[in-house]
């Protein structure tokens, strides 16, 4: 019987080679690696919109490229519909290609300068259905353009990137993303490139896709009020590890863990200043990440044990896990 799950990591690793130079060879210095994904499990369920938030070098992109297999796993397995991503290749490949798509964080860097909008959003058709002719081809790319809001159709396909608004270049990648139909999209900061007076345009946009598609969603962001208002659950990483995990309220009502908590605190209100729990520190190195928990050189609640023993990420309330001393029994 087929699990609910469309996507499954368990303990997922990612590591990248940290470059070594010349005079580093000769003495044989020992190679070090970048932790950008460590030991990372989580399940998204058909329908869900999952949000992975966090700061800047949490490892938010990377775990998205992993599910996505633009990236090999160091170590730990990756579940597409209960399909190995290890084991699949061939037409099962091709397959998982149409099922499973991306929208990139910088659409004017992700579409090509030199091709016409309307040939980038073709480029998938050309590829996985090189059966149809051309006139079924542009057809298929009108439609997908009507859909997304890039109107009139047949005006904006001549164009080239430059010739369109931040707003319609966002679009135009979310309609190269779904002409494919795809199941499954992971959404890299899709808002981050685009004015804030159209944000929400672009966010009530993938939500009226999601219903009419039957999508499920993984949005990538440091945003935590988009990750409030587009999805239905969230974790939160830090340093390539989920320190926070569960409902959208459950998280955002009662975070339980401290750098959960001072993400809140800092997101902008319109009601004047709050009071804030300050983080103080730096972002330690993702090569030499520190011992036990990650966070405990920032922590306001560090503990001995935090400095030594790294904390598992366990079951606190119904769905609603944390990865915290703080909570240890």
């Amino acid at each position: 019987m087929r699990s609910n799950y469309i996507v499954k990591t368990v303990n997922l690793v990612k590591l990248f080679p940290v470059k070594r130079g010349l005079w580093e060879i000769i003495t044989r210095k020992k190679q070090e690696y970048v932790h950008a994904v460590d030991n990372v499990s989580l399940a998204i369920e058909k329908g869900d919109i999952f949000a992975i938030a966090g700061e800047s070098g949490s490892g938010k992109t990377t775990l998205g490229k992993l599910m996505l297999k633009l990236l090999e796993p160091t170590a730990g397995e990756i579940y597409f519909m209960d399909k190995n991503l290890k084991e699949i290749k061939g037409e099962d490949l091709k397959k998982f290609r149409r099922e499973a798509q991306i929208i990139f964080q910088d659409p004017y860097a992700s579409l090509n300068p030199r091709i016409r909008i309307g040939e980038s959003i073709m480029m998938g058709v050309n590829v996985h259905y090189n059966n149809l002719d051309e006139k079924e081809k542009k057809k298929m790319v009108y439609d997908i353009m009507e859909k997304v809001g890039l109107t009139p159709a047949e005006e904006l396909y001549k164009r080239y990137p430059h010739e369109l608004s931040g707003g319609q270049r966002q679009r135009a990648v979310i309609a190269r993303a779904l002409i494919l139909r795809p199941k499954f999209i992971v959404a890299d900061e899709p808002v981050a490139m685009v004015d804030v007076s159209i944000r929400a345009q672009i966010l009530d946009l993938l939500l009226e896709l999601k219903k009419e598609m039957d999508l499920t969603y993984v949005i990538i962001t440091h945003d935590l009020s988009v990750a409030y208002y587009i999805s239905n659950k969230i974790s939160i990483m830090y340093l390539g590890k989920i320190v926070e995990m569960g409902s959208k309220e459950s998280v955002f009502n009662e975070p339980l863990h401290p750098y959960t908590q001072a993400l809140i605190q800092a997101i902008p209100t319109l009601k004047g200043r709050k009071e804030r729990k300050i983080v103080g520190g730096e972002v330690p190195s993702a090569i030499r990440p520190p011992s036990g928990c990650r966070f405990h050189p920032r922590c306001p609640y560090a503990m001995e044990i935090c400095k030594k023993v790294e904390p598992k990420l366990i079951e606190i309330k119904p769905n609603h896990f944390v990865a915290c001393h703080l909570y240890e029994k």
